[in-house]
């Protein structure tokens, strides 16, 4: 069978370049086990083939301890504590990828230090001939070795079943158990198995490539291998980045365009004029996607919002265009715009500009609160930029979700600007997650949102939006990251509820903006440079729903932050990028109505927990 390499072999480690002629290849086995796999191995007898087929068995399948040991290691810094809780199964997923991450780098390790560091190591030869350790006493090297990393994935597993239970105990989750846990370390297993045999299959594609270029082409085994590796370097990049990333947005486009044309059964086309999508407008029913008619569709009517509120109501506005309503996104805005003439919208007390994210999503509470708490006395105006969901949507092209903010807005605006300052609506904007960043991209500055509008509200918004890094940057000095105080809550304020947003308690000047934000909301915090640099929000005390076991490693903590952001959402409202019925918070600090009170405040949160959960069920 195949011998393992020992210092001062040449033999190949998963990443290793092949022996070059001439090199020094000390002894690794007896001679009598040489003799005996030479003389089993001759011939074409059956049991020669089916020696030599083990043989090739054991080569495909051998894998390099030192980087099991690479890969246990970084394992155990996949399951350290991250913001979000994890299931059994994305925890394995996620350690899986660490895992072959870890394994190649362990190989890298190997065959460097045979490479150029062994050879360098006075007498390492020397040492190398005499030192023939038996091959009982290898076979046991590999067996403690690999009991080693299995056994120590299981106690870090386990030390991290108890991180998730804190966790999810701070978010008010069912507690997992360890023994359910432990499951993960199987999926881990399985992952890099996956990776490590599709990266055994490039590799042998490499070396036939390099074989071929040798004997055919007369090519040197010391230019031909580096050679190949660069093309098939440069291939994959540029097939990844233009065809398959290309191909990938491609069918993703039209998988999502399809959804965009399905419609919920509980989404039935609205016959009041204050709807689009009605008979009466101008943007079609068929034309405003699925979230477009599911948004038109649910609105509270105005005997819903007389009951919730116990006072009169008026039927609430809702204009929508969606991408297959106009042709240009020029054309859509101005085609909000007409719906807005058309709807009388102009004549309301509020009126709401808000860039959707990026499948044209609205959050049914964020429209249901400012309705309930204007009696249905305003209208809500809103269209679709994108197919793809946000994630995809901010990979692919993150600009049309700014560009459209801005189209919107600016053309709410300009027709908004022509009424009589006494006979307008208040001009409100909002955005959530990308649709805070698309809504930010209206505006230049705070002067700028003083300038054009009578308050803003964003929710969670992503770490890379524009004014939000600066406010934060330039906070009041001794505020923390997670709820900073600019310029002293003047014009604008941060807060996860009301209490924070009431700080401090000095005077807040119109227009108000408020951004929401969770300490534990993953969106918010995620950043590259928590590569190689600790956040404040690390440094400073944390979050109530925030573990305390959280500590900062450069690339670790922008591995796991990354992980959550698949996870944002799978939590109870009010942690992570849930935001719940905290948005009602919001919208009373920017544009409290006249009457406003505690019971009818309690009315309405109770309507809107009742109504997302219509809407879980139905949808």
């Amino acid at each position: 069978m195949t011998i393992e390499p020992q210092p001062g072999d040449s033999t190949e480690t998963e990443d290793a370049i092949p022996a070059q002629p001439g090199a020094d290849r000390p002894d690794t086995a007896d001679s009598a086990g040489a003799d005996a796999s030479a003389g089993v191995g001759e011939g074409n007898s059956l049991p020669a083939r089916l020696w030599r087929f083990a043989d090739r068995l054991e080569d495909a399948v051998r894998p390099s301890y030192p980087g099991l040991v690479a890969a246990a290691i970084f394992f155990a810094w996949s399951v350290s504590p991250s913001l979000m809780p994890r299931t059994w199964l994305f925890q394995g997923l996620v350690s899986g990828i660490s895992g072959a991450i870890g394994y190649g780098v362990g190989c890298v390790l190997q065959w460097a230090f045979l490479k150029w560091v062994w050879p360098r190591i006075p007498e390492a030869g020397a040492w190398a001939k005499l030192w023939h350790p038996s091959d009982l006493a290898r076979g046991i090297t590999k067996i403690v070795v690999v009991l080693a990393c299995v056994v120590g994935a299981a106690l870090v597993l386990a030390r991290s079943a108890r991180w998730q239970r804190d966790l999810e105990v701070l978010m008010g989750m069912t507690p997992t158990t360890t023994s359910g846990y432990l499951r993960a370390e199987l999926v881990a297993g399985l992952t890099v198995a996956l990776v490590i045999g599709v990266f055994r299959v490039v590799r042998w594609m490499i070396r036939r490539l390099v074989r071929l270029a040798n004997l055919d082409l007369r090519i040197p085994r010391t230019v031909a291998y580096p050679a190949v590796i660069v093309v098939v370097a440069v291939l994959a990049v540029l097939l990844v980045q233009g065809v398959l990333a290309k191909g990938f947005f491609t069918v993703a486009n039209s998988a999502f365009s399809t959804r965009n044309g399905k419609t919920s059964p509980s989404a039935v086309q609205p016959q009041l004029a204050e709807r689009s999508g009605s008979p009466a407008s101008s943007a079609k029913w068929e034309t405003l996607g699925s979230e477009g008619r599911w948004f038109v569709a649910t609105a509270p009517s105005a005997e819903r919002i007389a009951q919730v509120t116990g006072r009169p109501a008026r039927e609430p506005i809702r204009v929508y265009a969606g991408l297959e309503s106009a042709e240009t996104p020029e054309d859509i805005a101005n085609l909000v715009v007409q719906e807005l003439d058309r709807t009388r919208a102009w004549e309301r007390q509020a009126l709401v500009v808000v860039t959707t994210t990026g499948t044209g999503w609205v959050d049914t509470q964020t429209a249901e609160s400012i309705e309930y708490m204007y009696g249905g006395d305003e209208a809500i105006a809103a269209t679709q930029y994108s197919y793809l969901p946000s994630v995809l949507s901010f990979l692919s092209d993150r600009n049309k979700a700014t560009e459209a903010g801005k189209l919107l807005v600016h053309a709410v605006h300009e027709k908004w600007a022509t009424l009589p300052p006494e006979h307008r609506p208040k001009l409100l904007v909002y955005g959530e997650s990308l649709g805070s960043q698309g809504s930010e991209g209206a505006f230049t500055g705070l002067d700028d949102i003083r300038t054009l509008v009578d308050g803003v509200l964003w929710v969670g918004p992503p770490n890379s939006n524009r004014i939000w890094s600066q406010l934060e940057q330039r906070r009041d000095p001794g505020t923390p990251e997670i709820l900073p105080i600019y310029a002293d809550g003047l014009i604008v304020r941060f807060g996860a509820t009301a209490a924070n947003l009431a700080t401090p308690a000095r005077p807040w000047t119109n227009p108000r903006v408020v951004y929401l934000q969770h300490a534990s909301d993953p969106i918010v915090w995620w950043s590259p440079d928590l590569l190689f640099t600790q956040p404040d929000w690390l440094k400073e005390p944390r979050g109530s729903d925030v573990s305390k076991s959280i500590r900062w490693w450069p690339i670790v903590t922008f591995w796991q932050v990354s992980a959550d952001l698949a996870h944002a959402q799978s939590v109870p409202a009010g942690h992570g990028h849930k935001y719940g019925t905290t948005v009602l918070d919001g919208w009373v600090a920017v544009a409290q109505p006249q009457g406003w009170n505690p019971d009818l405040e309690s009315n309405i949160r109770k309507a809107l927990d009742e109504d997302i959960l219509w809407e879980y069920a139905h949808k």
